[in-house]
């Protein structure tokens, strides 16, 4: 039936998610999963917003752009929400990412970006990252419409301080420079405070890590309300009920509960340090992290044959098959059990 397909398809590598098996008794650090549940108030939140289901959802989500202006002390018309910031990064991509000059991005990221450059027919070259998997911001100083950072990075897990990003910004105030903060929560310095300053940034983060809800698909974008403006102009022409109620709903109440969010947040953060320590013990050179995942490899094993035999033990992690990296594993923080297990089947493994 490809005969019926438009000629863009013919051309389109898709991103490749995470596995999401459907196997008791696996360990799944393979995704980024928050392993606690979100606050109970999301759950009672949902649960009260089902008698609004006849209804169409609020197109603006006023509730929720309230609920994060509050968190972040700027108003609504600096917030954009959408379902999880992949859409929101769509969004950004067509809305204000498309011109003559090419977008830039680190060669080892977040690999949705080259993706979405194909979807949107948006030019982009590939910055590499220095040899200890950092960005430097030095090779960004050539002919660019945008630079569009994941800070921290993924999945190396390595951020940069907001000094830098300022740095950034200052020297490219002619380049709109987007930063995804998905993991920013478990340790990295969110620039949402120099939005005010720059009208050259926008800044995405999601609720899917740190608030635990991956399977409700919550994210949004701060910028000042020119930027904002064109996502909406974008969003309206394509969706104009992007989030529905009961995602509406659970994200205010997940933003509201603080206490439970920086109690999970501190956990995930813990045993990330532990892990740390556990596998260097092990001889894995473990790259360091500002997110709820590890990026390692061990000198003596490569990454797919670790990968493959954790597996048999029923344990997942990711592995990439990108040259640079083939030999490293992204390996998410799960609870102390599932920590546990992945430590002990390593033992036997290295």
């Amino acid at each position: 039936m490809s005969r019926f397909w438009s000629p863009i398809v013919h051309h389109l590598t898709p991103y490749v998610p995470g596995e999401q098996p459907k196997v008791d008794g696996l360990v799944k650090l393979n995704t980024n999963e928050n392993p606690y549940p979100p606050s109970p108030l999301v759950l009672e939140a949902i649960s009260a917003a089902t008698g609004r289901l006849r209804l169409y959802p609020d197109p603006r989500a006023t509730s929720l752009r309230e609920a994060i202006g509050a968190q972040y002390g700027i108003s609504p018309d600096h917030v954009f929400v959408g379902n999880g910031s992949d859409e929101v990064l769509a969004h950004c991509f067509q809305a204000l990412l498309k011109h003559d000059l090419p977008l830039l991005f680190p060669d080892i990221t977040y690999s949705f970006y080259p993706v979405y450059c194909g979807l949107y027919g948006v030019a982009f070259q590939e910055v590499p990252l220095d040899e200890a998997m950092c960005v430097r911001l030095a090779d960004y100083r050539r002919p660019a419409s945008a630079i569009l950072l994941a800070n921290p990075n993924a999945p190396t897990g390595i951020g940069l301080g907001r000094d830098a990003i300022e740095s950034l910004l200052t020297e490219h105030r002619d380049k709109l420079v987007v930063i995804d903060e998905a993991y920013v929560d478990f340790g990295g310095d969110s620039v949402v405070s120099l939005v005010a300053r720059y009208d050259n940034l926008l800044v995405i983060q999601t609720l899917s890590k740190s608030r635990a809800l991956a399977g409700l698909r919550v994210g949004f974008a701060i910028g000042q309300p020119k930027l904002i403006e064109a996502l909406e102009r974008v969003k309206d022409s394509f969706n104009s009920y992007p989030l529905d109620c009961l995602a509406i709903a659970g994200a205010v109440a997940a933003i509201k509960d603080d206490a439970w969010f920086q109690e999970t947040k501190t956990r995930i953060m813990a045993s990330r340090e532990r892990l740390v320590r556990e596998l260097s013990a092990l001889g894995f050179e473990v790259l360091p992290s500002q997110a709820n995942f590890l990026f390692v490899r061990h000198p003596r094993h490569g990454g797919a044959e670790l990968a493959a035999r954790l597996r048999e033990r029923k344990i997942l992690v990711r592995h990439f098959k990108k040259p640079r990296i083939q030999d490293y594993l992204r390996i998410t923080v799960g609870d102390d059990e599932q920590c546990g297990r992945l430590i002990g089947a390593l033992r036997e493994l290295v």
